[in-house]
């Protein structure tokens, strides 16, 4: 077929009851069967397409989605605590809300901080996962994946992808056995899609479905379908928009206004910088460049992490991993890079000028 089947049946008729209650049993365990899946919560012909696609994308032989990145990490860390093993070693800095889910201890789990050259003396007899992304949000650091799975021995290694995406990086390469993705981002690639997976192999896969069951953070078929059609053209946006990113880190380098810019070896879409002006007042004074959270659209998107992605973590974390509060976060889309650039000088001189400008109005001490 040329275009890809939408099915957004909920429910699926059978006269064999005796055969669906076998068929629901091996659903239950996690298994993945041919035919109709009797229900949409067990699963979706749509979703399946998508999951077969990032899975050999990711070069894993499973994967899982989910409703959201977040219920996708909530699914991992579940599954490491539903097995005995509830203790994560986590390398910063994560996600804002993935840095708060895993420090919480909400869903059972433990937790130790650790740089990657710390991993192997954190990891004890009851770690269940080592979770890292690289590139960093916000940050965009990066870490050397072989030598950190090379730490993890026996351990499981979660690497959030989703800067990168299989385009860039296949962490499975490097050792890693769990690729998570916030499918929201650069999988979708439009800013009108929520979803997350998890690449791994079919024993992991079993134990994330029959998490997904119970809970219920399934995808959508309709989110299913458009993540299918954002992966055909992935390879096409996130070359284009790199190309793009790498010439503004360039240009933001020798700007008078930025006092530092962060963009990673790897490349990428990405870029961070820290202003000498007040960021807020960037964040205002863009025209063509959208701020808002979230990234991997096809539009430019810019934020203030301190404020925004990563305001749930303590100011003294923030700035222990590298988040300062002068740091902006943009996400390059598809524009003409000079328009981009002409925006982005001009909202940084803006807030640069006003910063002189409010130094210049303070009265001079008296006394």
């Amino acid at each position: 077929m040329h275009a890809v089947p939408l099915d957004l049946s909920t429910t699926y008729p059978s006269r064999d009851s005796r055969e669906e209650a076998i068929r629901l049993d091996a659903f239950a365990a996690g298994a993945q069967l041919p035919g109709a899946p009797i229900y949409g919560r067990l699963g979706n012909p749509t979703v399946a397409r998508f999951e077969s696609a990032l899975a050999a994308l990711e070069g894993l032989p499973a994967a899982v989605s989910f409703a959201s990145g977040m219920a996708a990490l909530s699914a991992c860390l579940l599954a490491a605590v539903s097995q005995g093993k509830p203790h994560v070693v986590a390398v910063r800095p994560l996600y804002g809300t993935s840095d708060h889910l895993i420090a919480s201890g909400l869903l059972g789990n433990e937790l130790t901080w650790a740089d990657p050259a710390e991993v192997a003396a954190a990891i004890r007899p009851d770690t269940g996962l080592v979770i890292v992304e690289t590139p960093a949000n916000p940050t965009l650091s990066e870490v050397d994946l072989r030598a950190l799975a090379d730490a993890c021995g026996s351990v499981p290694l979660l690497v959030d992808n989703t800067f990168a995406t299989p385009v860039l990086q296949r962490p499975a390469q490097f050792g890693a056995s769990i690729v998570l993705h916030s499918a929201t981002k650069f999988l979708g690639g439009h800013g009108d899609v929520l979803g997350g997976v998890v690449a791994c192999d079919e024993s992991y896969a079993r134990v994330l479905r029959q998490i997904r069951i119970v809970t219920g953070g399934v995808l959508h078929p309709l989110a299913g379908y458009l993540l299918l059609r954002g992966l055909s053209t992935l390879p096409v946006r996130i070359k284009a928009q790199s190309a793009n990113a790498a010439e503004l880190a360039r240009r933001l380098a020798a700007h008078p206004g930025v006092r530092r810019v962060h963009y990673p070896r790897l490349g990428g879409p990405l870029v961070a910088f820290e202003v000498e002006g007040d960021p807020h007042a960037v964040i205002a004074a863009v025209r063509l460049v959208t701020p808002a959270v979230s990234l991997g659209s096809v539009d430019t998107l810019i934020q203030h992490p301190a404020s925004l992605s990563h305001r749930i973590v303590e100011e003294s974390d923030r700035h222990g991993c590298g988040v300062s509060d002068q740091l902006l976060r943009m996400s390059v889309g598809l524009e003409d890079v000079d328009d981009l650039w002409a925006d982005l000088d001009a909202a940084v001189r803006s807030a640069a000028s006003a910063v002189s400008a409010g130094a210049r109005s303070v009265p001079a001490p008296v006394g």
